[in-house]
């Protein structure tokens, strides 16, 4: 079975994240930066499949060159091999080009099950599993709390406000994972000295036989047109007396209905 999995380098969710003042893209030079969260879990989840039932583990992102700090995390934790889709022409690239990229790349690596976070930190899209299931006219399974795979079906739970749903799908299927309860594995010594000797293959546009103009900033589908600040916070409300329990309980009731 060969797996997937899609990782993003990301500005440190921690730190201060700012939009470059030339064009609103994220601002990437000069932050901290690290795998997203929620491919982590995607990538504990194949590791997990693999050591179930064999294949391998395929780490692939798209970004620029030093996105392949998240391919070096991923081969160090484990993965077999990695991809980097990287060209200057996807600087801005919006998230509907960046899945007809990411489907032209997993067309040419043979999958079985495509596995990703259910959103990413900067962009909090969340579509990227539907989008990516449409253009490969595979099923996606979104959402996933638990994942298994028996034979050729990949079964998950499926998180929602009031529970869950247990959905299936056939391989080959798109999946994309929200925290899972396995803590994700962390690199280790071995790991490191292991993944120096691990192949990263590296991808163009050209390669994938997609158009330039039909990507990157100049041709996305949404762009930001205004940013704004975080408002300063307030100097909050000071409740004191007997009154002050009722009193916020009215608060408190107030704004649940705002």
């Amino acid at each position: 079975m060969h797996l997937v999995v899609l990782v993003k380098q990301v500005p440190d969710p921690a730190g201060e994240r700012r939009l470059d003042p030339g064009d609103a893209t994220v601002e990437r030079d000069g932050t901290d930066a690290v795998v997203g969260e929620l491919d982590r879990h995607a990538l504990e989840a194949a590791l997990a499949l693999r050591e179930a039932a064999g294949g391998t583990v395929t780490a692939l992102t798209v970004g620029p060159a030093r996105a392949a700090v998240a391919l070096r995390w991923a081969l160090a934790t484990g993965a077999d091999r990695a991809v980097h889709v990287s060209d200057p022409v996807l600087h801005g690239a919006c998230a509907p080009q960046t899945s007809a990229v990411l489907a032209a790349a997993l067309r040419q690596l043979d999958v079985d099950l495509v596995l990703c976070g259910a959103a990413s930190s900067d962009g909090q899209v969340g579509a990227m599993a539907a989008l990516l299931g449409e253009r490969l006219g595979v099923p996606h399974l979104s959402g996933a709390r638990t994942l298994t795979v028996a034979g050729t079906t990949a079964t998950v739970q499926r998180q929602t406000e009031d529970g869950w749903w247990e959905v299936a799908a056939e391989l080959p299927a798109v999946v994309s994972v929200w925290a899972l309860p396995a803590e994700p594995r962390r690199r280790t010594v071995a790991g490191i000295r292991a993944a120096r000797g691990r192949p990263v293959t590296t991808l163009t546009l050209p390669d994938l036989g997609i158009d330039p103009a039909t990507t990157g900033l100049a041709a996305a589908t949404s762009r930001v047109v205004g940013v704004a600040g975080r408002p300063a916070r307030g100097a909050g409300v000071t409740l004191t007396g007997p009154d002050a329990p009722a009193e916020l309980v009215r608060l408190l009731a107030d704004r649940a209905l705002v």
